[in-house]
């Protein structure tokens, strides 16, 4: 990865007092190494920062002390992990490009970054599932949607995400101790295809799935509300016919300036019923608002998602199959890249609720527990 940045600076050798020359190899490389660091390094910091910032604001705020956002919370603190536990290590093998610590602790950081990671993925997936019941079945779901059963699906996450990379540890411990390599080896097609299919490929079905039920509920819904009304060049006008079959709707038969039955083409029935047009009116053009609002929000963590994350995967799953070859820069960009969904997670999750908003805000005024 280190060899896409390639700088022409003259950098001093202080070890015997002599200065290399600015177009030679050994300078462009070590320049490059510094600014390889210090982005990498910039990306660790920031997914710490955010996590941090939204685990912080969730324990300091009583308001946000929901189950729901208990799923959030979780997910961040994974993303925490990946951040803290997994990146660092990552950088200092990208930039040696061996590894130095042996392979005792070379097996826990392969067995934590597959945790880590998997498990912040599955959190998505209970997360997807947590909104699908909480908007198809509003009512019943209110009633089952408690702290523990929040804490259950946390466990659950985890509990897969240790199934998922535990097995290599039975095979992979006790090869080559002086290996300056730190990889997974993909010698074992079964284990493959289980982990590249239980940490991706089932958790990403299930959430396109989900977010696409989600989407034509949430239409449905806005679409109920409107149904009495439909555009008309410029303006909304009424469906007179539809009316009558919207109980549901916040234009109801009751009120009297949308009853058109009862406009007698007096100046005051012409009035009322200009106003009552113009109120529903708004009221549609604020449900189509928010439509396309839920709309972009699943398209952006979709999208987010399988940009992160689909790369790696089909790479992963390409070599176990032994229908490409492997390289250390496309393993490194590869895994680089979904870390990156650690660090957009917070941003997504958390960027389009008011509550959160209010929460960081405080925080940064560096104001007390509310």
């Amino acid at each position: 990865m280190e060899q896409f940045l390639v700088v022409t600076l003259g950098v001093a050798n202080f070890t015997n007092g002599t200065v290399v020359p600015a177009n030679s190899p050994g300078s462009g490389l070590e320049a490059g190494k510094v600014v390889l660091v210090l982005f990498l390094g910039s990306l660790t910091l920031l997914t710490v920062l955010l996590n941090g910032g939204v685990m912080a604001a969730i324990c300091t705020t009583k308001k946000l002390h929901i189950p729901a956002n208990y799923l959030i919370c979780s997910l961040a603190a994974t993303d925490f992990l990946v951040a803290v536990l997994v990146m660092p290590l990552s950088i200092m093998y990208v930039v040696m490009g061996k590894w130095p610590l042996g392979q005792a602790i070379c097996e826990a950081w392969l067995s934590l970054d597959m945790t880590c990671c998997t498990c912040s993925i599955l959190h998505l997936c209970a997360i997807a599932l947590d909104r699908y019941c909480a908007i198809t079945n509003a009512v019943r779901y209110a009633y089952k949607r408690t702290a523990r059963r929040a804490y259950v699906m946390v466990g659950a996450v985890w509990a897969i995400s240790t199934l998922i990379s535990i097995p290599p540890l039975f095979w992979r411990y006790g090869g080559n101790s002086s290996s300056d390599h730190c990889i997974i080896k993909h010698d074992h097609i079964g284990y493959t295809l289980y982990s590249t299919v239980g940490a991706f490929y089932a958790p990403l079905a299930i959430i396109l799935a989900l977010y696409f039920r989600i989407f034509r509920v949430v239409k449905a819904l806005c679409q109920n509300r409107r149904c009495a009304w439909r555009p008309n060049s410029s303006r909304m006008s009424l469906n007179q016919n539809s009316l009558g079959h919207c109980p549901n709707s916040e234009l109801s038969t009751s009120d009297p300036t949308a009853d058109l039955s009862r406009a007698d083409g007096t100046p005051e029935a012409a009035t009322q019923l200009e106003t009552g047009r113009d109120r529903a009116g708004e009221r549609a053009r604020i449900y189509l608002s928010r439509e396309r609002k839920a709309a972009r929000t699943l398209g952006l963590i979709l999208g987010a998602f399988v940009l992160c994350w689909l790369p790696f995967f089909l790479k992963e799953l390409l070599v176990g199959l032994g229908l490409v070859n492997d390289s250390e820069l496309l393993c490194n960009t590869l895994t680089w890249l979904g870390y990156v969904n650690s660090l957009i997670n917070p941003l997504l999750y958390t960027s389009f609720n008011e509550d959160f908003k209010h929460a960081f805000r405080r925080m940064l005024r560096c104001e007390g527990r509310v």
